[in-house]
């Protein structure tokens, strides 16, 4: 399993209320949501690491 680097995040409120409304709706926590959203851009840019 890859390690994990932790950063801080400056996000508009409003844009961080919809992202947290929308990981309570997947059952996913907020940090959860943010890397499953990041996972799915890379993926549809083709910008994943091979085997991912």
């Amino acid at each position: 399993m890859p390690t994990k680097k932790p950063f801080a995040l400056r996000i508009d409120e409003r844009m961080m209320k919809a992202v947290e409304k929308w990981a309570a709706d997947e059952f996913r926590s907020t940090n959860g949501q943010l890397e499953w959203i990041i996972h799915e851009a890379l993926k549809k840019a083709g910008r994943l690491p091979k085997g991912e």
